[in-house]
């Protein structure tokens, strides 16, 4: 669980914040959309395979630079 402890006189919009950048940064966000709906098995091996490729394109890009 995240938690963030707001710090004194630090403003709510401020604490707000930090916690919002702690959920992006933990995966927290993209966990819960990616268990709003079912994913069949098949899609799931898709998406991971889409994304090593990804992955190995941008690893072998800056290997060429």
């Amino acid at each position: 669980m995240i938690t963030v402890k707001v710090r004194d006189n630090e403003p709510f919009e401020k604490a707000f914040k930090r916690f919002t950048k702690a959920c992006e940064k933990s995966g927290l966000m993209a966990d819960i959309k990616r268990h709003q709906h079912y994913e069949k098995p098949s899609e799931q091996k898709k998406r991971r395979m889409n994304q090593a490729r990804r992955k190995m394109r941008k690893l072998m890009a800056e290997m060429n630079r």
